[in-house]
């Protein structure tokens, strides 16, 4: 039969085809190089946050889980974490459930890593399962979770210890996980590996620096019949170690000397030289009967002689006895913020003074004296600046804040009167803060 006029031959229509084969092919081609595009964004955002200090772990792994599920067009995904001691996961981000499916499974416990979970941390090799139910270790679900088939898990791991598994369910165009969606969560869990590996060591770090800054600092010792509490609080959230410290002790005078100060800089040289500089201190305090002025004044000048010591910010005081009762405050102050004085009826006032130069800046400037009379049953405290400072406020509304602390809290007993001034500070909490406070007995 005669083919009609302009109607494709079977060579035609063979070309055609490989045409739009061609065409999809392309297609699928382009999508992808997009997919890998966006996937190379997500890699990047991720290695950024694996590297970050300021970025918290929960934040990472979810990122790590969001990622994988893109990755691999999976429909659900989770992420496990042992504790410290490697018997049971105390930490669970499972993403892509629905409300309702959350709702469901509201009081169900966390996973207790038996199953085919289980088996991801005791034999830590990546897993594919194409049908969860058939497989030997598989253990169920709990009742509300959604019904999985296929699964592709990975272990958590870094220098041969388990921190947990990654896992991702379900692909959304229903085929089964192949060795690509392997690699490429193997290569997330890894990226899970060194971030939880990380912040624990940074913890341990941190948590070590900080004992050895708390081991720098006195107890106080026995001031009667003077009362005095202190208390020191590292930034939060937690970051590096400080120079912020107290100290207080009776001279031979029958007076209580006693300072606060603050290196500036927030690592261990910071606390080296605060304790260098505190232990000098204690020297000149206790051989020198003199005003606090000529004692900062020597102290400095000791420190620009035989050593390289950061600038230091520092209020030393004297509490003296005087007649019938009274006390009498001797102090000088070094850049330091003012002393604020609470009397026996509740009233806070600012001791204010024009400071003198930091330590460690000019040794030719004069430092002055300043005095002021303390009845019985008064509170004198000294804090560091990380009390009151905030970044968004000016320093006078921190010190405003702390003035009516001090007032709404002045019943308590003296420490616990120091730990509300602490928990309850007007500053943003991301310095450290130290506070020393000295009560006149009330008869």
């Amino acid at each position: 039969m005669a083919r009609k006029p302009n109607q494709p031959g079977p060579s035609d229509q063979s070309g055609q085809a490989r045409r739009l084969r061609l065409g999809a092919e392309l297609e699928q081609i382009a999508e992808q190089l997009r997919s890998l595009a966006r996937a190379q964004d997500r890699l990047h955002d991720l290695y950024e946050a694996v590297l970050g200090r300021d970025v918290d772990l929960s934040v990472v792994l979810q990122l790590i889980v969001d990622t994988a599920m893109e990755l691999v067009g999976a429909r659900y995904g989770a992420l496990g974490v042992l504790d410290e001691n490697g018997e049971y996961l105390d930490r669970f981000i499972p993403v892509g459930l629905s409300e309702q499916e959350r709702a469901d499974l509201a009081e169900v416990e966390l996973p207790h890593g038996r199953g085919l979970l289980g088996r991801l941390i005791a034999h830590p090799e990546p897993l594919r399962v194409d049908d969860i139910s058939a497989h030997p270790d598989s253990a169920g679900f709990p009742p509300g979770h959604p019904r999985l088939r296929t699964l592709l898990g990975a272990a958590i791991s870094t220098r041969g210890k388990i921190y947990g598994d990654l896992y991702v369910t379900e692909r959304r165009d229903g085929q089964p996980f192949d060795a690509h969606d392997e690699a490429l969560i193997v290569a997330l869990a890894g990226a899970a590996g060194l971030a939880i590996d990380d912040a624990r060591l940074y913890e341990q770090t941190r948590l070590d620096a900080e004992h050895f800054q708390r081991l720098l600092l006195p107890h106080l010792p026995d001031l009667r019949p003077l009362d005095a509490a202190a208390t020191y609080r590292p930034a939060s959230p937690p970051s590096r170690i400080g120079g912020d410290w107290y100290d207080a002790l009776l001279v031979p005078d029958h007076a209580c000397a006693t300072v606060i100060g603050d290196v500036v800089g927030h690592d261990l040289q910071a606390a080296a030289a605060m304790a260098q500089i505190r232990n000098m201190l204690r020297a000149l305090l206790y051989n020198q009967r003199t005003p606090p002025s000529t004692v900062l004044a020597h102290l400095d000048q000791a420190l620009e002689a035989i050593t390289d010591q950061p600038v230091t910010t520092a209020c030393l005081a004297r509490i003296e006895p005087a007649q019938q009762g009274t006390w009498t405050l001797r102090w000088s102050t070094a850049g330091h913020p003012p002393p604020l004085l609470l009397t026996p009826d509740h009233q806070a006032r600012y001791l204010h003074a024009d400071p003198d130069l930091p330590l460690g800046v000019d040794v030719t400037q004069p430092r002055n004296d300043h005095t002021h009379t303390m009845p019985a049953g008064a509170t004198v405290i000294f804090y560091t600046d990380g009390l009151i400072e905030h970044p968004k406020h000016p320093v006078e509304t921190g010190l405003e804040r702390l003035a009516a602390l001090v007032t709404e809290h002045a019943a308590l007993p003296l420490q616990d009167f120091v730990d509300a001034l602490a928990d309850h500070h007007p500053s943003d909490g991301h310095d450290d803060m130290a506070i020393l406070a000295l009560r006149t007995p009330r008869t």
